[in-house]
């Protein structure tokens, strides 16, 4: 039943505006579809879809609610770093830092960094097989 279907995010956004804002100018991406004052839905090349909805409860969450795997989080990093992203840094056991980005061992590396909304999104180098 589930394992047959797809899964999609859910971003919430305080400001739909400013989140709109933020995910084009910072992260590059434009909305596939709009209603407006109420959802924007994102479609990747990666072939994945993403929304974020306006709510009064964005930010509130205490952990990652959305990943981007990527080929390279270094390179990820440094292009986003250089559209004004700025990232986090938790003190994770077993964790090492270079510059932003975490590498995790087996889990491989990882960064993360916080929207508009104080959502936090990552960046890594997807799951082990």
């Amino acid at each position: 039943m589930l394992d047959q279907a797809t899964v999609t995010a859910n971003i919430p956004a305080a400001d739909l505006a400013r989140a709109r804002t933020f995910y084009a100018d910072k992260l590059g991406l434009t909305p596939a579809h709009e209603v407006e004052g109420v959802i924007l839905i994102y479609r990747t090349a990666g072939g994945t879809t993403f929304s974020i909805y306006q709510t009064q409860y964005a930010g509130q969450a205490g952990h990652t609610i959305a990943q981007w795997h990527v080929d390279d989080v270094d390179a990820s990093v440094r292009d986003l770093k250089a559209r004004g992203v700025v990232f986090e840094h938790y003190d994770m056991p077993g964790v090492e830092w270079s510059n932003d980005v975490a590498s995790m061992g087996e889990m491989g590396k990882a960064a993360w960094f916080k929207d508009s909304e104080d959502n936090i999104l990552c960046i890594d180098d997807g799951f082990p097989d």
